[in-house]
């Protein structure tokens, strides 16, 4: 007679068997005696591959989605500190554009002023020139050392003017061009304001 085990072995053989042929038939109540979790069956093995395989490849996206999420933060703090330059380039133009501003608003007070100034320029230039007397064609050297009491002479017995007190000269320089044989360097004769 056979032993227990035996005869268990045998009926687990044939219920795993029963269980193959007839795979969604098998039930809690065709267990064997003695076992608590149902037998599992093929389609269920299939099942729980496929669960697997779905949990593993969704763990491999989501390490995908790590890398770039990553990658993104890289790419968010590259940016941020992009803005960051250009906020303060942008701060360093706006303080440059203010102070252009400011010299901008002064412009036309200082145009003013130089107008102003170049009239009186003229006017100081048209006054100093008024005492300037030029003479033409007097070669050089004939003056002499004494330039000065030359030239008084010469408006005395030249022009025939007759001067009280003898003509004061505040410069008397020769101006022009260097010396050719053929042209004089004229002279200037500034008389002191009066």
């Amino acid at each position: 007679m056979p032993n227990d085990k035996t005869a268990s072995k045998h009926s687990r053989q044939l219920l795993f068997s029963k269980a193959i042929a007839q795979p969604k038939t098998m039930t809690a109540q065709t267990a064997p005696q003695g076992h608590t979790s149902p037998p599992v069956d093929q389609p269920t093995l299939d099942a729980t591959d496929r669960i697997l395989q779905e949990i593993a490849s969704v763990g491999r996206r989501l390490e995908v989605m790590d890398l770039k999420i990553t990658d993104l933060t890289l790419a968010s703090s590259s940016i941020r500190a992009d803005i960051a330059g250009f906020r303060e380039t942008v701060t360093n133009l706006d303080q440059r554009l203010s102070a252009v501003e400011d010299h901008i608003t002064t412009i036309p007070d200082q145009e003013e002023e130089l107008k102003s100034l170049r009239t009186k320029l003229t006017d100081l230039e048209d006054r100093s020139r008024r005492g300037n007397v030029r003479f033409f064609g007097i070669p050089e050297q004939k003056e002499g050392s004494d330039i000065k009491t030359f030239l008084s002479s010469l408006l005395t017995n030249h022009f025939g003017i007759e001067f009280s007190p003898p003509p004061e000269f505040q410069r008397v320089p020769r101006i022009g061009p260097p010396h050719k044989a053929s042209t004089n360097k004229q002279i200037n004769c500034m008389f002191p304001a009066p």
